[in-house]
């Protein structure tokens, strides 16, 4: 039966980390892999973190399963950090998942479950976004969001796919920090969008993959708490990979804003049923992790300051990026105001196959840079050799 298969392309990020290992100049530069990076090139684990799990090794009794529905502490000192007092916490249903890219999935299943036919993703977006919506059985629309060249955000034409939206079709919205732009949407903009989704009968479809990396963590959620205050109903995908440096925990969750708790109740048990036919249990080890860091005020606070230090280091980086390359590219002083860990640069393919052949430097043909991957001692070199192309 294996024959009926045809093979499947790699994935070009995935196929990119190969490169890129197989690579033996010992000044090669690796812009693609979405984690941060600190000063010495490495991706750190979060001080709390160890702290966190030097108490788990020290209390924790057993390894039973969870449940489908995961930590429930875990999920409510999460929606704190998400969503504050927005809403009337029983009109909340949240579920564990494994990392938000479980959590984008759990959304398309329910989508398709509840009688959604498609969703609307601005573009460019994450690769995986379309991927995981159209595995769900959802159809995607996309629409032109950010313009390379001029590295501005298209809010007109965001809008006006908007107002063309059906009432019950889905909508993508990055919450903060895109990817893989790094583009901004203001905070007058996000008003205008929750009135356009909520005139519409629209179901925004919220992803949370980079709090704390923009302007900080309270900031970096205005937008999505305004929108959950104005609509009836949303979802909420969040992952804790970047924010708490658990990558490999595949720590997340969704949560679904409704208009009651019986409505709360209701969803809640549906994802609860997709996920258990889907991965039954959540893993635990991560979200244990988060919980025991926010349950306590000093773990907490020392997670803050050290979330913090990343991204001033971020945009340090980015300020030096923008001030480098706006003699090669006027547009790019942009890159200063963007925000998060990715930028779109306007490079042709060939000129990103250039800088891999002749400088090991590492990167998708999309012209997307990792910045929070980048050492400051890397950038001088790295705006000589892009302003050689």
């Amino acid at each position: 039966m294996f024959d009926a298969l045809t093979r499947q392309p790699d994935d070009p990020l995935l196929a990119l980390i190969g490169l890129y290992r197989k690579d033996e100049r010992p000044g090669k530069v690796d812009l693609g892999v979405g984690v941060y990076r600190d000063e010495t090139g490495h991706t750190p684990i979060f001080r709390a973190v160890k702290e966190a799990e030097k108490r788990l090794l020290e209390a924790q009794d057993s390894k039973a399963y969870v449940g489908p529905e995961g930590d429930l502490l875990f999920v409510d000192h999460l929606w704190t950090l998400v969503g504050g007092d927005t809403i009337n916490r029983s009109h909340l249903a949240g579920v564990q998942t494994p990392g938000g890219s479980g959590a984008l999935r759990l959304a398309a299943d329910l989508i398709r479950q509840m009688g959604g036919k498609r969703i609307w993703i601005g573009l460019p977006s994450w690769m995986n976004h379309a991927s995981i919506f159209k595995a769900g059985g959802i159809e995607t629309a996309g629409y032109p969001f950010f313009d390379i060249p001029t590295q501005t955000v298209l809010f007109d034409t965001m809008m006006s796919a908007l107002q063309g939206a059906s009432p019950g079709d889905a909508v993508l919205l990055h919450a903060g920090c895109h990817n893989p732009t790094g583009g901004v949407v203001t905070e007058a903009q996000w008003m205008e969008i929750a009135a356009v989704v909520a005139e519409r009968g629209l179901l925004p479809v919220i992803d949370l993959a980079y709090q704390g990396f923009g302007r900080g963590l309270d900031e970096d959620v205005v937008g999505l708490r305004h929108l959950i205050g104005v609509v009836p109903e949303a979802l909420i995908c969040v992952s804790c990979s970047k924010s708490f440096g658990l990558y490999r925990e595949r720590t997340g969750a969704i949560f679904a804003v409704t208009t009651s708790s019986s409505s709360a109740d209701t969803v809640r048990s549906n994802l609860a049923g997709l996920a258990r036919t889907s991965y039954s249990m959540p893993p635990d080890h991560g979200a244990a992790v988060v919980r025991t860091i926010l349950s306590d005020a000093d773990l907490a606070s020392d997670w803050r300051q050290e979330l913090e230090t990343m991204r001033l280091r971020i945009s340090g980086i980015r300020q030096s990026l923008a001030e480098g390359l706006r003699d090669r590219w006027q547009a790019l002083g942009a890159v200063a105001s963007q925000e998060g860990m990715f930028s779109l640069l306007p490079l042709a393919e060939a000129d990103v196959m250039r800088l891999r052949n002749e400088h090991g430097i590492y990167m998708p043909g999309s012209g997307r840079i990792n910045i929070a991957g980048l050492k400051t001692a890397e950038v001088g070199d790295i705006i000589g050799k892009f302003k050689n192309l």
